[in-house]
C-alpha cells in the first residue's frame, strides 16, 4: 500500500565517541543474486546513522529477508534481491518510494497516463512493475504516490519472480516491510524545515506495556513545494498504529492498522518539442527521427492552479504466529485494503503540432476510481533434514479477491486541439503559450465534480498454493527450489454505455524457481538460476497503462480478449557475491536474460492480436557496499541493460528498438564520512542513460547526472541535526519519459535541515 541485488548490509556501531554511527553496506544497486541482506527489526529502528540511543548498540549483520519465501540467507540465495533499510532513508532524507529507489540502478519510474492513475509506476530491468508492488507480502494493487515514515526497509527482487509473487513480476517486484512494535521504550521525532516551502514532521514512538505486550505509533505531516517548478506542490499525511500481543512467547498476533491521505497538484511537465506521435522512423516527418523536452524555462507550468490529486489509503491487518518448536512456525496473515484516487490534471498535448508554433493545447485528463482488496495468507516455515541433506523450507496458501471501478468527471472542454483561433481567451483558454504559460488562466469548472457516469468494473479473485525449499547437500553446495500454483479468475465490466459488456478470462498460472549455489568459501557463492513468471489478463486491474487488458479496443470488438493467453517470462542468472573485510564490506556480480516469448502483438487492420511476439533482455549488475574503513561507507552499483522488442509481430513497426523507460547504462554512488567525532558528510552520484518513453523510439529524454551531499553533527546522545541538498548542481533533466506529449521534470536544486530527537 501506499507510503513510501545488493549484497549484504550491514550497520556497525563505532564505539568512538559514543556515536551510533550506521555503516551502511546498504542495499548494493545492483546485487546480482540479493545479496542484500535483511534487518534485524528489534534493533534496527535505534540504529539510524546519526541518531544516538546512549552507549553504542552491539554490531549487527543483515542477511535475512523480512520474507520467510527467502529459506536461505541471502548471499546463499539463487536470486537478486537487494534490500534497502531505514537507516539509508534517514541518511539521504527520502519521504517517498521514489526517493528510495533512486539507490538501485535498473530501476526506473514512467509518467502518468491520460485517464489513468497518477501514482508510482517503477520499471524494473525495463517491465512495468506497477502492480508488483507488496506491503509485507501481499500485495498492493493500488495506484498512489508511497510514501517511507512507516518503513523498516525497502526490498526489491530482480528477474522473473513468479514464484514468490504470482501474476507479473517480469522482471521483478518491490516489497516495502513495515515497522513493527518491539519489547523497548522509545521515541524517535524528526522536524525537518527546507526550501520551496519543506515542512516535515514525523514521530515514531513504542512503548512496552507489558512482559510480552508493545505498542508503537508512526505519525507524519509534509507540505512542500516542487524546487524548479512553478505552482507544483505535495501535501499528505498519515499515520501508522501497530500492536503487538505475545512478544517473546510461541503465539504472537498483531493488529495494525495505516492511513496515508494526500492532496496535490499534479505536474504534467514539459511537451515533446515536435509531435511524438507523428515523427516516423524513416524521418519523413519534418527529417525527424526523434524528439525530446522543448527548450522551455525550467519552472514552465502548462497546468492549472485548479488541478489537484487527492488519495487516500487505508489498510488494516491481523497476523498470528505460533512457534510449534524452534523449528517450526505456523503463521497467518489477513488484510483488508482501501484505495481511492481523484484528479483533474492538465497535460501539454504536442500531437497537432501547436508547439511548433510556440502554442500548447491543455488536455484535460480526470479520474475517480477505487481499489478494494481482501487477502489472507498462510504459511508454515522451519528445517529438517533427509539424511545428510538439510532443508529450510516454507509452504504457503494465499487467497485474495480484488475490486477495482474507474469512472471520470464531467470537464467543460471544448473540442479540438488545434489552437488555430489562438491563447488564452481566444481559445477559450484551451491553449497558453509554450514560452510563457499562465497557470492562473480561468477554466470553466467540472460541471459542480459531476461524474460522467462511464465508470467500468474490474474483478480479480485468486488461489495459490506455493513451496520453497533449500537444500544443503554438504558445506559447498546447496539448491534452492520454488514452485507456484495460482487459479486466476478475472472480469472486466465494460461502461452502462456499452451496456455493460462482461469478458471474462480464466487462467491456471505455474512458475517456478531453480537454483544451484557452489560455496568455495563461507563468504563467498556462485549460483546459477532459472525463473518464470506470467502476466494474465487484467493483471493491473484497471490501475496503471495495460498492454494486457480486457477492456475494448478501439474498434469496440475486444480484440479477441477473452482468448488472450498469460504472457510468459523466463530469466536465467548467473552471479557471484563475495564477504570482504571481515564480512564488512560486500562485493556482487551478475549476468542475466529475460525473455518473453508470446507477447501480445497487433497482426492486422483490425486490431486484432495473438500472442505471438518476443522481448528480451540481457544486462549485467555490479555492486559494491559496505564499509571500507570503520570510518567510511559506500553504497554503490551499476546496471547495463540491453532491452530489445524482437518480434512485433507481422504488422509492427517496432521490432529491433529499444524498451521504453529503460536505460543501457544507470549507476548510483551513496558515501557517508565520519570526519570527526561528532560530524559525519556523505554524498550521492546518479547516471541514468537516454531513456524511450515509447516503443516507436520517437520520443525521448536524455542522460543525465544527478549529485547530492548531506551532512549530520551530533551535539549530545538526543539531539542531531543533519542538512541535505539535493541536485546540487540545479541540473535540469527529465526523469520520466510518457510516450506522447510531455516528459516529466525533475526537482531543481533544494535544501533540508533536520532536527531529529531520540528519547
Amino acid at each position: 500500500m501506499p507510503e513510501p541485488t545488493s549484497p549484504a548490509t550491514f550497520f556497525r556501531a563505532n564505539k568512538a565517541g559514543g556515536l551510533a554511527t550506521a555503516i551502511a553496506t546498504p542495499a548494493l544497486f545492483m546485487s546480482p543474486a540479493g545479496m542484500a541482506q535483511t534487518a534485524n527489526t528489534s534493533d534496527a529502528a535505534q540504529l539510524a546513522p546519526i541518531h544516538v540511543q546512549g552507549k553504542a548498540p552491539e554490531s549487527y549483520d543483515i542477511k535475512q529477508s523480512a520474507s520467510k519465501k527467502y529459506t536461505a540467507p541471502l548471499v546463499d540465495t539463487p536470486k537478486s534481491v537487494q534490500i534497502i533499510p531505514s537507516e539509508i532513508m534517514k541518511d539521504q532524507a527520502a519521504s517517498s518510494l521514489t526517493d528510495v529507489l533512486r539507490n538501485t540502478p535498473g530501476i526506473t519510474f514512467g509518467a502518468g497516463e491520460g485517464g489513468n492513475p497518477l501514482g508510482d509506476r517503477p520499471f524494473i530491468r525495463g517491465y512495468d512493475a506497477q502492480a508488483s508492488t507488496y506491503v509485507d507480502g501481499l500485495r498492493d494493487i493500488g495506484a498512489t504516490s508511497r510514501e517511507v515514515f512507516n518503513l523498516e526497509q525497502v526490498e526489491i527482487v530482480k528477474g522473473s519472480d513468479g514464484a514468490y509473487g504470482g501474476r507479473g513480476g517480469a522482471g521483478g517486484s518491490i516489497n516495502l516491510i513495515s515497522k513493527t512494535a518491539k519489547l523497548d521504550d522509545f521515541i524517535n521525532a524528526s522536524l525537518g524545515l527546507g526550501t520551496d516551502n519543506y515542512y516535515r514532521g514525523t514521530i515514531d514512538s513504542n512503548w512496552q506495556l507489558s512482559d510480552s505486550t508493545a505498542f508503537r505509533l508512526n505519525g507524519m505531516y509534509h507540505d512542500a513545494d516542487v524546487a524548479g517548478r512553478d505552482k507544483v506542490n505535495n501535501s499528505r499525511w498519515g499515520i501508522a498504529p501497530t500492536i503487538t500481543f505475545g512478544l517473546n512467547t510461541p503465539t504472537r498476533v498483531t493488529l495494525s492498522y495505516y492511513h496515508l491521505q494526500t492532496d496535490d497538484l499534479p505536474d504534467g511537465g514539459i511537451p515533446y518539442a515536435y509531435p511524438s506521435s507523428k515523427v516516423e522512423r524513416d524521418g519523413s516527418y519534418m527529417g525527424i527521427t526523434e524528439t525530446g523536452p522543448a527548450n522551455v524555462d525550467r519552472n514552465n507550468f502548462y497546468g492549472l492552479t485548479s488541478d489537484y490529486r487527492k488519495t487516500t489509503s487505508d489498510m488494516a491487518t491481523i497476523a498470528i504466529e505460533h512457534d510449534f518448536s524452534d523449528r517450526l512456525t505456523l503463521r497467518n496473515t489477513s488484510r483488508y485494503t482501501l484505495s481511492d484516487q481523484e484528479y483533474v490534471w492538465t497535460q501539454p498535448d504536442d500531437s497537432q503540432g501547436n508547439v511548433l508554433n510556440g502554442k500548447v493545447w491543455r488536455r484535460m485528463n480526470s479520474r475517480i476510481s477505487d481499489v478494494e482488496s481482501l487477502a489472507n495468507q498462510t504459511e508454515i516455515f522451519g528445517k529438517f533434514e533427509t539424511g545428510s541433506w538439510k532443508h529450510s523450507f516454507n509452504i504457503g496458501i494465499e487467497l485474495s479477491q480484488e475490486r477495482g471501478k474507474k469512472d471520470s468527471l464531467n470537464i467543460n472542454r471544448e473540442a479540438g486541439n488545434s489552437c488555430n483561433l489562438g491563447i488564452g481567451a481566444a481559445s477559450g483558454y484551451n491553449c497558453t503559450s509554450l514560452y510563457n504559460p499562465n497557470p492562473g488562466d480561468p477554466w470553466v469548472n467540472t460541471q459542480n465534480g459531476e461524474r460522467a457516469g462511464k465508470y467500468s468494473r474490474s474483478k480479480t479473485t485468486t488461489k495459490s498454493i506455493y513451496a520453497f525449499d533449500t537444500i544443503e547437500f554438504n558445506k559447498h553446495w546447496q539448491a534452492g527450489l520454488g514452485l507456484r500454483l495460482d487459479d486466476y479468475s478475472t472480469k472486466f465490466t465494460n461502461t452502462p454505455q456499452a451496456n455493460f459488456a462482461i469478458t471474462r478470462r480464466d487462467d491456471t498460472l505455474l512458475n517456478y524457481q531453480l537454483g544451484i549455489v557452489y560455496k568455495p568459501v563461507d563468504n563467498g557463492s556462485i549460483y546459477v538460476s532459472y525463473a518464470t513468471s506470467s502476466t494474465p489478463a487484467n493483471s493491473m486491474l484497471g490501475e496503471g497503462s495495460d498492454n494486457m487488458s480486457l477492456a475494448p479496443g478501439r474498434n469496440n470488438t475486444g480484440l479477441n480478449a477473452a482468448d488472450m493467453s498469460p504472457e510468459k517470462n523466463k530469466t536465467y542468472e548467473l552471479g557471484t557475491k563475495w564477504d570482504v573485510l571481515g564480512g564488512n564490506m560486500s562485493l556482487t556480480a551478475a549476468i542475466f536474460r529475460t525473455e518473453t516469448t508470446n507477447a501480445r502483438v497487433t497482426i492486422n487492420s483490425n486490431g486484432d492480436y495473438a500472442m505471438a511476439g518476443k522481448k528480451q533482455v540481457d544486462g549485467i549488475e555490479l555492486g559494491i557496499a559496505g564499509a571500507i574503513t570503520p570510518k567510511w561507507n559506500v553504497f554503490a552499483g551499476y546496471t547495463y541493460l540491453n532491452a530489445k522488442i524482437k518480434d512485433d509481430g507481422p504488422v509492427g513497426a517496432n521490432g529491433g528498438n529499444r524498451f521504453p523507460n529503460t536505460p543501457k547504462h544507470s549507476a548510483s554512488l551513496w558515501t557517508t564520512y565520519k570526519a570527526l567525532p561528532k560530524l559525519t558528510v556523505g554524498a550521492g552520484a546518479y547516471f541514468v542513460d537516454k531513456q524511450y518513453g515509447n516503443a516507436q523510439n520517437t520520443a525521448y529524454i536524455p542522460s543525465y547526472w544527478r549529485f547530492d551531499a548531506m551532512a549530520g553533527y551530533q551535539f549530545n546522545k538526543s539531539l542531531n541535526m543533519q542538512l541535505n541538498v539535493f541536485n546540487l548542481t540545479d541540473k535540469t533533466y527529465y526523469d520520466k519519459a510518457y510516450s506522447a506529449h510531455y516528459a516529466s521534470i525533475a526537482p531543481g536544486r533544494s535544501a533540508i535541515l533536520s532536527m531529529n530527537l531520540s528519547y
